[in-house]
């Protein structure tokens, strides 16, 4: 399965410095600020990750299908980048010179993809869309290994590296992409998020970003306590002082997230990191319902369609695909979650904001890496990169980098501002099987205002650019 997994290994020495011992505690008061940090008692773990990305199974097709076809062929919705731009509005705003231009986004993969720049091109052909101003690849902290069609790691992030840049590109069209490539391992257990975060602070330094799109995460009971988190937190701080917005996405195996070993699913409520940091903004994911011209948004969450689990797994027997969504473990609510204690009690809750990632409506993706073709993909690393077109945009109408919107986001949600659309059905309860026995955990429902499934809603694109703008 391409979903999210990571592997804690033993501590990382040259990291053990950076974290001082202190109390174990961290409470609410620690948090106040959105950049605040954990009180520190350990050392850094060693942090391997995989990519989110879910890619559907199939023959690559030598055309994008349309929503129909995937109706009739597997019986699930499936979109092009074109419906996607329709349901958020987008259209509109670019009809007002609002496209991202001049605004940087950085998209950060291990491996990478070694066809991404001519995968693009075709992506952007078949739909009409103009190649990005810029389009760079940078390996930071070492050569990428050659590409291996039998290495499932590096074909895995092939596919989430194709993901993360063509939807990024296809929402803020004319915004320049880099694209920041690991040679991390990940199997191997020697390198992982600390090449992550070693590559974003050297691109922060390097280049002119506007915000960061990452779609990985670490189940937070994988770690140790809230120490360990400190030397993997560097790049967000960075990210922080250069006025530059970070994202990740929330996982997509909704209540619960993968156990250390990446195999077997936690049986309690668990929440991933790097979202639930209070200096990222955490974007989970949504299944978007067409009727005619028009979108509707509920909680994503395929666990119990059958039809869906057949056409994925060949069972029709639950499995864990759903928005994820919770409390942090280790992060006390930050202040500008004050407002929605009631519902986040005194942890960091996620996610913040949301936007498409069901399977059951999974979009196109072209590449070439294996198999030439057209393909579907899912899950919160597509909702991911389309929020970062989305801040992208708002960046242009700013006229400058807007860094932690979290402030901003829940100040316009309490405002009811209308670039901010309310969610209000769906859960992401999930269940699984293990061993004989069904294993359910129950998740959280959607309603009116924030809640932990899809945080304050979704986007009208248009209006939100706008107001994040302050404009």
């Amino acid at each position: 399965m391409n979903r999210a997994w990571v592997t804690i290994t033993a501590c990382l020495t040259s990291l053990t410095a950076v974290a001082a011992a202190a109390s174990s505690t961290f409470s609410a008061a620690d948090s106040a600020a959105p950049g605040a940090s954990p009180v520190l008692t350990a050392s850094a773990p060693q942090v391997t990750v995989s990519p989110d990305a879910i890619t559907l199974p199939g023959a690559p097709l030598a055309a994008p299908p349309s929503t129909a076809q995937c109706q009739a062929a597997d019986g699930i919705a499936c979109f092009v980048p074109d419906q996607i731009r329709d349901a958020y509005n987008l259209p509109a705003l670019y009809a007002k010179g609002a496209t991202g231009k001049g605004v940087t986004i950085m998209v950060v993969d291990p491996f990478g993809s070694p066809t991404i720049k001519a995968d693009l091109a075709t992506f952007d052909k078949q739909f009409g869309y103009n190649a990005p101003p810029n389009f760079t690849v940078i390996t930071p902290v070492g050569a990428i290994p050659k590409f291996n069609s039998g290495n499932k790691e590096m074909v895995d992030w092939a596919g989430e590296t194709t993901l993360d840049v063509e939807y990024a590109h296809a929402l803020a069209p004319a915004a320049n992409i880099l694209l920041v490539e690991t040679p991390a391992a990940e199997t191997e257990g020697t390198s992982g998020f600390p090449q992550i975060v070693e590559a974003e602070e050297y691109a922060l330094a390097h280049y002119k970003v506007g915000v960061i799109s990452q779609s990985f995460s670490a189940t937070e009971q994988t770690f140790k306590d809230a120490a360990q988190f400190a030397p993997l937190r560097a790049a967000y701080t960075d990210a922080e002082s250069r006025k530059v917005t970070v994202l990740a996405g929330t996982g997509d195996a909704g209540a619960t997230n993968y156990e250390t070993n990446g195999v077997n699913f936690y049986s309690s409520r668990v929440s991933a990191w790097p979202a639930t940091d209070p200096l990222v903004t955490a974007v989970g994911g949504t299944q978007l319902e067409q009727s005619g011209t028009a979108y509707e948004s509920v909680a994503w969450n395929d666990t119990y369609n059958q039809t869906f689990t057949k056409f994925w797994t060949g069972s029709t027997k639950p499995s864990p695909y759903a928005t994820g969504g919770g409390t942090s473990e280790f992060f006390a609510r930050p202040s500008y979650q004050s407002g929605v204690e009631a519902v986040t009690g005194s942890h960091r809750g996620v996610p913040d904001i949301s936007m498409s990632a069901a399977c059951n409506g999974a979009v196109a993706v072209y590449s070439s890496y294996t198999v030439k073709g057209w393909s579907l993909a899912c899950g919160t690393s597509e909702a991911t990169p389309e929020f970062a077109a989305v801040v992208a945009i708002a960046d242009q109408v700013a006229g400058h980098s807007l860094g932690v919107i979290n402030p901003a986001l829940y100040k316009l949600a309490a405002q009811h501002a209308a670039g901010i659309v309310d969610v209000t059905s769906g859960n992401n309860t999930v269940a699984f099987t293990s061993g004989s026995k069904q294993v359910t955990v129950k998740g959280y429902s959607a309603g009116n205002g924030y809640d932990l499934v899809t945080g304050v809603g979704t986007v009208n694109a248009l209006l939100l650019s706008y107001e994040l703008a302050g404009k």
